[in-house]
């Protein structure tokens, strides 16, 4: 009897059943053969919320939690965000390997030269309330780039799925751009093909009469390292979302404004947006004492700590907090950082959090740091969205390759009536 298998008895029948492990699982479908008579369906597994449940094989990252492990292709994130711009990366998440210099140099090209947005999009986005949501005309823009590439839906053909990739990574920083200066009122910059991909991210945000804006390193690395963290977390549920809705074979820009649909909720991509307003409610570190024994009594939340994967302090939010003193260099220190450190160190030392393996996360400190450039609460999501984009399309491209793969069609328990019939209807 080989080791790598799971033996189930049915106690309704009394028969056994000899089922595979491979990589700490058993496939669901084995399961179908477990049945009380040749008219059951067979045998079934519930997961609300797939909280145990590997929908899919992936190379592209790895996660630890209880370790506190992030690794893109192998790589530890920490080296990635130290010795690596976020083109570099992209490269890694999407093909495998880092980039010789001179894959870097054509990788770089082709991306910049992506860059520009045909201009109906701008007459599309212009069209927007002026309060609009960031979030809201990111989502539409992209999902209306489908339009202006209907070629994009041969997902089946590797060059045109490469031409499909490299435009949204190219395209969803200016589509960003101009959701912002879309709310401020101001006029819509063009790209600038001589600044790197976070430079020329700047440039759009932020430039006003100047004839060439130049933008500040620390700030430009800093979205370089942002970015990097941001660029994929395996199965979450905005990757779920892009793996779900491309088993369609709709083209990847319908897909990915699906994926960035979910990742607008509060509980994803807004994630950061609620660590904000706590520190704000705080107000002041002598008030952290009493925000704390509150959170114990049950009074709120702490947010921005704890995590659905990590049960140990989260790898992306010890190399953001480093960034943050850069960023605060620059832009002057901000109060809601003090606050932040001193809850950090209460917190993580009170058993109270320690035996919850409540530790801060990646949201805790990113909100800062980008309210600190100057951005709203409402681009925080967009701003997530950014590099995500390079996360979706590499798990999307890895879904659409999968020969496994078939168009996601879950089960469910029906728990409604049973077959009934209508009155007869009395003349």
């Amino acid at each position: 009897m080989s080791e790598q298998t799971l033996t189930v008895t049915d106690n309704r029948t009394g028969k056994s059943y000899m089922l595979p492990i491979a990589h700490g699982t058993v496939r669901a479908m084995d399961l179908r053969q477990i049945k009380t008579d040749a008219d059951d369906f067979g045998l079934m597994t519930y997961d609300p919320a797939l909280m145990n449940t590997a929908s899919t094989k992936s190379a592209i990252t790895f996660i630890d939690g209880n370790r506190g492990i992030l690794e893109y292709r192998g790589y530890p994130v920490q080296q990635l965000a130290e010795r690596c711009n976020f083109l570099q990366v992209a490269y890694l998440i999407l093909v495998g390997e880092l980039p010789g210099a001179e894959q870097l140099v054509a990788w770089t090209h082709d991306i910049t030269h992506h860059t520009f947005v045909h201009e109906n999009i701008k007459t599309l986005m212009q069209a927007f309330r002026y309060d609009a949501h960031p979030m809201g005309m990111f989502i539409s823009t992209v999902a209306a780039l489908s339009t202006f590439y209907p070629e994009a839906n041969n997902v089946n053909d590797d060059a045109n799925r490469l031409m499909q990739i490299k435009r949204l990574i190219a395209k969803v920083p200016t589509i960003a751009a101009y959701t912002y200066r879309h709310n401020r009122g101001l006029r819509y910059v063009y790209p600038d093909n001589d600044l790197s991909y976070t430079g020329n991210f700047l440039n759009m945000m932020f430039k006003m009469t100047e004839t060439k804006y130049t933008p500040n390193p620390a700030l430009e690395r800093a979205l370089d390292v942002l970015f990097i963290l941001h660029a994929d977390h395996e199965q979450n549920c905005s990757t779920n979302a892009m793996r779900a809705i491309g088993s369609s074979r709709v083209d990847p820009n319908s897909a990915m404004a699906g994926a960035a649909a979910a990742l607008y909720g509060p509980l994803h991509g807004g994630a950061n947006e609620k660590g904000l307003k706590m520190l704000s409610r705080i107000g002041y570190a002598r008030n952290i004492s009493k925000f704390i024994q509150g959170v114990k009594n049950g009074e709120g939340r702490l947010m921005g700590f704890g995590h659905r994967v990590y049960k140990n302090y989260d790898p992306r939010a010890r190399i953001i907090k480093r960034v943050a003193d850069d960023v605060f260099q620059v832009t002057g220190r901000n109060r809601l950082l003090d606050i932040a450190l001193e809850l950090e160190r209460i917190a993580l030392e009170d058993e109270y959090f320690i035996s919850r393996k409540l530790y801060p996360n990646v949201d805790f400190y990113s909100g800062i740091i980008y309210q600190a450039m100057g951005l709203p609460v409402a681009m925080f999501p967009v701003m997530f969205a950014i590099p995500r984009t390079v996360g979706w399309l590499a798990q999307w491209q890895e879904m659409i390759t999968d020969p496994e793969q078939k168009i996601t069609r879950p089960r469910q328990i029906f728990v409604g009536h049973q077959r009934r019939d209508l009155p007869v209807r009395q003349s």
